[in-house]
């Protein structure tokens, strides 16, 4: 005889083993562990910066090294393991995909041979710590989203700083070599200017060489210090809100529920009495006698003779 061997299918493992690596990965416990484990490389790190502590505790620093490495890999494994029955989903968060990254490059032989390289490669570890904060998460995605509007706030001081500077060297550059002698020395100093720094002495030397310069100053610091800063402003804050909008949970958007209406308590009354009467009229039905029954007890009944 030939035994029929039943195979289980690839799915159910699959979801089997998602399921365990996901109740591993969800639990409190598992983001507060790991979030300290990347508090704790960020500290073995910043000791390596004394030469005393690498030079007496080198090898034991390695070791930690190596330990917290291993820790990680089994991190990502486990957060892959989770994905097992939808691993698009895991390729799809781009946080999944920088842990991934920055672990992985920890095996290369080039990174490794490299101790600057692998110090930030360690380093780059630290902002891994913004998956288990949501504020800062928010803040690092409100600053991806606002690089294109900055771009152009960029664009327009530069544009800004070029043309003031060009006119700055037409008009000081003999009796102000030292800020305005050439158009990198004008560029540096109406990039401190933005800031307000040295303005009060930059204006008085300016009426020295000509009351007119006031205006130049004047229209320089409301244009770069006041207007472009607000600009650059407006559309941080924008990114923001959209940052956080998007950091939302879709179940905060659904609408509670109110109170019923007048017609809806009504419908509610009615299927409540209908489902009384049902009940009722089963239990009067089970009370009967069956069919079956009745017919034995007539022919039990009947007399002898009768056929």
């Amino acid at each position: 005889m030939s035994s029929n061997t039943i195979h289980l299918p690839g799915p159910p493992r699959r979801e089997a083993l998602a399921a365990r690596c996901r109740a591993v990965t969800d639990a409190r416990w598992f983001a507060v562990t790991v979030f300290a484990l990347i508090l704790a490389n960020a500290a073995v790190l910043g000791v390596e910066t004394y030469s005393g502590v690498l030079d007496r505790f080198d090898d034991e620093l390695k070791l930690v090294e190596h330990a917290f490495l291993a820790i990680f890999t089994g991190e990502i494994l486990l957060r892959m393991g989770a994905h097992a029955d939808r691993p698009r989903d895991f390729w799809r968060d781009p946080w999944n995909l920088f842990d991934l990254a920055v672990v992985a490059c920890a095996f290369l032989p080039v990174v490794r041979e490299n101790a600057t390289v692998l110090r930030l490669l360690r380093l780059a570890r630290v902002l891994r710590a913004a998956r288990f904060l949501p504020q800062l998460r928010i803040v690092l995605v409100a600053v991806g989203r606002s690089l294109p509007g900055t771009v152009s706030f960029l664009l327009v001081g530069g544009l800004l700083l070029y043309v003031y500077a060009m006119v700055g060297w037409v008009f000081f550059a003999d009796a102000d070599p030292e800020h305005f002698g050439s158009i990198g020395r004008a560029v540096l100093t109406l990039f401190l200017l933005m800031t307000l720094d040295g303005l009060g002495d930059a204006v008085r030397a300016g009426l020295e060489i000509s009351r007119w310069s006031i205006v130049y100053y004047a229209s320089y610091v409301l244009i770069a210090s006041f207007v472009l800063v607000n600009v650059l402003i407006g559309v941080v804050i924008t990114s923001l809100d959209e940052a956080r909008a998007m950091e939302e949970p879709e179940e905060s958007n659904a609408p509670e529920p109110g109170p019923l209406s007048s017609s809806e308590a009504d419908v509610h009354t009615r299927i409540a009495t209908a489902r009384r009467a049902l009940d009722d009229l089963e239990a009067s039905l089970t009370r009967l006698p069956s069919p079956r029954s009745t017919e034995t007890t007539r022919t039990a009944s009947a007399p002898p003779g009768n056929p």
